[in-house]
């Protein structure tokens, strides 16, 4: 990993506000991390803590209420797709293209010539073990290739920094892991800065160089527990000794937060007194 951030996240806050005029919701409140280069980073907290809302700011999705995202050293202002690829928790192909023509969409957006695009496209294809499948359509394939692709597309676009949004949330158990083993080799390889979003706490021990834990909303930093376990991992890290110790870890951590989320969700969803 290098010395200096890729990602510098300073005093973040962000407030959405709503049409009831109840008043701005704060979903971040004073939340400062620094990711380094070739750092793998999950982010997990209960519902509505301001996980997805860290990633689009990071992203220069959405404009932050206060404080300031440097990506390289430079302050984000909007979205920068030569440093910052994303992978949603849909993959969000395009039906009517193959999988070779999904993976290069990125490139065809940055006008790289077809046969250099294709080139990218293929080498990232085969990162992610879908050389095979190049010529097939997304109605040909199972969710977990699909996702695949998506993977492959932000890959071909050949940004140092990866942003994923729960993207094996809608998938089986078997085929996340799967796909875990597979973006652990991605990253021993490929030395990519990875910030990912999972409500899956074997998810997060199994990928994650480090795990930051988010309070109830507005989301802060609880705590951050880093996993001392070099890349590539196996599936067989699952069973070991130092996984078992850290999920229920994280679990206890996270056990008030959930309480809390659910109390705020009932309060919002209890109906106005009467005038």
């Amino acid at each position: 990993m290098s010395r200096e951030p890729a990602i510098r996240i300073s005093r973040l806050a962000h407030a959405f506000t709503g049409t009831n005029n109840a008043g701005p919701t704060w979903a971040l409140r004073d939340f400062s991390l620094d990711v380094a280069g070739g750092e793998f980073v999950c982010l997990i907290g209960p519902s509505g803590c301001g996980k997805s809302t860290v990633l689009n700011i990071i992203g220069g999705l959405l404009a932050p209420t206060a404080g300031d995202v440097l990506v390289k050293g430079r302050k984000i202002a909007g979205p920068s797709p030569a440093d910052i690829a994303y992978v949603f928790q849909e993959g969000a192909l395009f039906p009517w293209a193959t999988v070779l023509e999904n993976a290069s969409m990125g490139l065809l957006f940055q006008d790289v010539p077809k046969q250099r695009r294709e080139e990218i496209a293929q080498s990232a294809l085969a990162a992610v073990g879908l050389t095979a499948f190049d010529d097939y359509f997304p109605g040909e394939l199972s969710g977990g290739m699909k996702q695949r692709v998506a993977l492959a597309r932000a890959l071909s676009v050949e940004a140092d920094i990866l942003l994923m949004d729960e993207p094996f949330a809608a998938l089986d158990e078997q085929t996340r892991i799967v796909l875990g083993v597979d973006l652990s080799n991605l990253l021993g390889t490929r030395g990519k800065t990875i910030v990912f979003v999972t409500h899956s706490l074997s998810e997060a021990v199994f990928l994650a160089d480090r795990v930051v834990v988010f309070t109830a909303r507005p989301g802060s930093i609880k705590e951050i527990i880093a996993v001392d376990e070099p890349h590539p991992r196996r599936g067989e890290f699952m069973t070991s000794e130092k996984f078992n110790e850290l999920r229920p870890r994280l679990f206890s951590l996270l056990h008030d937060e959930i309480k809390k989320a659910m109390s705020q969700q009932q309060l919002s969803a209890s109906p106005a007194p009467p005038p």
